[in-house]
């Protein structure tokens, strides 16, 4: 899986679990969450939605290094190869 399909699957995430948000002026490199607002609930639901589709564990240690987008895609591309 290369990183536009890795991005397009985190988007799809994200809908699931903040649907109505504008995610196209997303900016890689700034913090996610406070981009879309997203609290920690619909964080570590978006997290687990994830993990779940791609069938790899986050671990919760994890969680501080996926704050932008890119890191995310970054960190689930290293997973899964």
């Amino acid at each position: 899986m290369d990183e536009n399909e890795i991005r397009a699957l985190v988007l799809q995430a994200l809908d699931e679990v903040a649907p109505g948000v504008d995610k196209s002026g997303l900016r890689p490199e700034q913090p996610l969450r406070a981009q879309i607002d997203l609290d920690s609930m619909d964080w570590l639901n978006c997290l687990a939605e994830l993990g779940g589709r791609l069938k790899i564990e986050i671990p919760e240690a994890d969680y501080g290094r996926l704050g932008t987008l890119e890191a995310l895609v970054s960190y689930l591309k290293e997973r899964l190869s």
